[in-house]
């Protein structure tokens, strides 16, 4: 097959025919027919995240169908149209596991991380950690895979916020929106400086107010997600966030966050952070998506353009999200 590999971090991704994985005896072979483009995966090309398996097949946001599975899958069936997320595996056993947060794993696989992914044309996944999808395995559906679950994660996290600040609206931000304005919050959607398109996108969407990060939103907010990975707009959050309100960042990785006054933070105002996702989240959220439903705003790349797309998303140069289609 034909698959993007990743030698080493800070190198570009080369385009290799390997082997088709063999699935283990709890694994299916799923022939992936998209993969989505996550900020995640710039963080493990660039390095930002340690301990990554080298070399690696990137990509966590896949959709396909099982082609074949081990001789102890009996959840799946061949044909079956799955996606696969960033959750590879748990250990099932450690304090988190037993609790009901395998998200904090102590001993956890991630796909397109620690084990190989969706850049490529087929992959191998654990028969738990696939979710059957309702419809066909359509490149619009792979942003659902990542940017949908953690943004749905974050929400959550949020609390009933009725004004919802939005910090970097990209592929995850395009989702939450739609969630958030089906639940009938109000959304407030910060971009960089000048980023008038991703304003006007907000705005599309249904946010009811879009501006600068730098900006004091029209009112005071219940609670704010950042989704973009700069440590500075935590105070900024925080400053325009209302007494007993929460920042939530949402993503993997993050630039150091300055150092800011405690006046900011005072009045019960809290910072939460999202690892990950459980399976329940994506159960949850893949069952909601279509009730809403929820709409993906993606720009097809074939495989071999994996490091442009890549490059333009570093360069905020996506409009919604980016996706593979081998």
């Amino acid at each position: 097959m034909r698959a993007m590999v990743l030698d080493r971090p800070g190198q570009p991704l080369q385009l290799r025919d390997v082997e088709i994985p063999t699935p283990g005896p709890e694994e299916v072979l799923v022939r992936v027919r998209a993969c989505g483009v996550c900020r995640t995966d710039l963080h493990v090309v660039d390095g930002d995240l340690p301990d990554a398996t080298q070399p690696i097949i990137p990509g966590h946001e896949i959709v396909g169908e099982v082609v074949s599975g081990g001789e102890r899958v009996a959840r799946l069936t061949t044909g079956q149209a799955v996606g696969v997320p960033w959750l590879g595996h748990t250990c099932g056993t450690c304090h988190y596991c037993r609790h009901a947060r395998e998200n904090l794993c102590d001993a956890p696989e991630f796909t397109g991380y620690t084990r190989n992914g969706g850049y490529a044309e087929y992959t191998a996944a654990h028969q738990h950690f696939v979710f059957p999808l309702a419809g066909p395995p359509e490149p619009s559906a792979a942003p659902l895979l990542c940017a949908g679950l953690i943004g749905y994660r974050a929400l959550r996290i949020a609390g009933p916020a009725e004004h919802l600040g939005l910090y970097g609206f990209g592929a995850a931000a395009h989702i939450v929106v739609q969630l958030a304005r089906h639940q009938g919050r109000h959304i407030y959607a910060f971009t960089r400086a000048g980023d008038s398109a991703a304003q006007t996108f907000a705005r599309g969407l249904g946010a009811a107010w879009a501006g600068a990060s730098e900006e004091t939103p029209p009112r005071p907010l219940d609670a704010a997600i950042i989704f973009a990975p700069v440590g500075d707009l935590v105070p900024a959050a925080l400053r325009v966030v209302r007494k007993g309100g929460t920042v939530v960042c949402a993503g993997i990785h993050m630039s150091d966050i300055p150092s800011f006054p405690y006046r900011i933070l005072w009045e019960e105002r809290n910072i939460r952070s999202v690892a990950n996702l459980t399976r329940q989240d994506g159960e949850e959220f893949l069952a909601l998506a279509p009730q809403v439903p929820i709409e993906t705003t993606i720009e097809e790349f074939p495989l071999n353009a994996a490091n442009e797309a890549l490059r333009r998303l570093r360069a905020g140069e996506i409009s919604g999200a980016a996706v593979l289609v081998p």
